[in-house]
């Protein structure tokens, strides 16, 4: 028998592709600081975890397949008050961002049609793409502009007879960059000019430092008809195993098509929107504790890394993740080294190979994206082990080491 063309050709995860040598790694007694993946733990709200424990239903039954009205109406009012209006029936609650985002793709495109992506991109953009039976065109961005968009004439010679729609991710996993509302304007004007879809993939739109600013694509008022969002608590509220998200726009036909997949699926989680819907009633100050700490975290870990005069890295704006470029031949290697054959005090470091971030072959095979989502003294610890870890493996391969390094 033989499985689908979709099945053999959708890639692997490559957050999570190194998972088995972790672990065998700990069951050599090796401790593993995970920045490979972004599993925050600050703490899940109480109110959400009270709203779930405090469940007494006699039965746990179906909800409605666009997502309870409590939550609804809490995600419309947390959304207005920061000066975005958006009505609840403008707005389908999802299985996670993930569901939404595949729905976004399953909206705008047949099978063979494009979707033009800012790289390096999160790498599950890759798989829904192929559930979708639609092909990622990627832009490729550079660190040393702090993979800010390249001119939009570069972008707009992208667009074919089969493009669709362009996604972007702002504040930016794997990256930490901000797009500028300029920059947005200008994703505006292509959507505009060829009829395309603009998909923002916004769940880190809390997390923006040294004052920095967010701007929705709900924002633009040009492309109200053009516009989907794609949102989540699972980094918001630090909720990832809650998959709770959402699929917002003012396009009625795209909420309207939404709802037939939200009925193919039947309904989100009952319980767990529950949870959300009070957690969405928590004030500015959760919001602004929680970006502190990040901030904090960042810049410890960039100070860490700064002993190593080999590692590039720009400052992120945003999200919880940056692109490190280390000084050695192959990060995937590297990476799978670190777990087999590397340990500081019986520690070591877990990163994701940068190249799975990319669609264009043979980009970000020196890259490595880290998640700083660990408690400060954590972060220190992981520099250090993966400053010495970028030293040894290069010893061990006979590399010269550049001064400092």
């Amino acid at each position: 028998m033989r499985l689908s063309k979709r099945a053999e050709s959708i890639q692997a995860s490559p957050i999570r592709k190194l998972a088995p040598l972790a672990v065998r790694a700990k069951a050599r007694g090796i401790s593993i600081y995970h920045l490979n993946i972004g599993q925050p733990d600050i703490p899940t709200p109480e109110a959400y975890l009270k709203a779930v424990q405090r469940y007494g239903g006699p039965v746990l039954s179906y909800g409605p397949s666009d997502g309870l009205p409590e939550l609804k109406k809490a995600v419309s009012t947390y959304f207005a008050a920061n000066s975005i209006e958006i009505a609840p029936e403008e707005l389908i609650i999802t299985t996670g961002g993930s569901e939404a985002a595949l729905f976004a793709l399953n909206l705008v495109g047949d099978p063979g049609d494009e979707v033009i992506v800012p790289e390096p991109f999160y790498t599950n953009y890759n798989g829904f793409a192929t559930l979708a039976g639609m092909k990622v065109v990627p832009v490729t961005t550079r660190a040393e502009d702090g993979f800010h968009l390249p001119p939009m004439e570069d972008i707009e010679k992208k667009v074919t007879s089969r493009t669709r729609a362009i996604l972007v991710c702002s504040p930016n996993n794997p990256t930490g960059t901000i797009l500028a509302r300029e920059e947005l304007e200008g994703l505006a004007r292509i959507a505009l000019q060829h009829g395309l879809f603009l998909i923002g993939d916004e769940v880190y739109k809390e997390f923006t430092y040294d004052g920095g600013h967010h701007t929705s694509l709900l924002e633009l008022p040009e492309v109200r008809e053009n516009a989907i969002v794609v949102d989540s608590i699972s980094k918001r509220f630090s909720a990832c195993g809650a998959r709770i998200g959402a699929l917002i726009s003012r396009n009625e036909d795209v909420i309207d098509m939404a709802m037939k997949f939200a009925q193919a699926r039947l309904c989100p989680p009952t319980i767990e929107q529950l949870g959300a819907a009070e957690a969405y009633k928590l004030g500015r100050d959760y919001f602004d504790g929680v970006r502190t700490e990040y901030q904090q975290r960042r810049d410890a870990l960039l100070e860490g890394l700064s002993a190593h005069s080999g590692i590039y890295v720009k400052k992120p704006a945003g999200a919880f993740y940056m692109v490190l470029r280390l000084p050695v031949d192959d990060t995937e290697s590297f990476a799978r080294w670190m777990l087999d054959e590397f340990e500081v005090d019986g520690e070591t470091v877990m990163v994701a190979p940068a190249a799975g971030f990319y669609a264009t072959p043979g980009l970000g095979m020196n890259e490595v994206r880290v998640a700083y989502v660990l408690q400060i003294p954590r972060l220190k610890k992981a520099a250090n082990i993966l400053v010495e870890g970028v030293r040894a493996y290069n010893r061990s391969r006979g590399r010269s080491v550049a001064a400092g390094s």
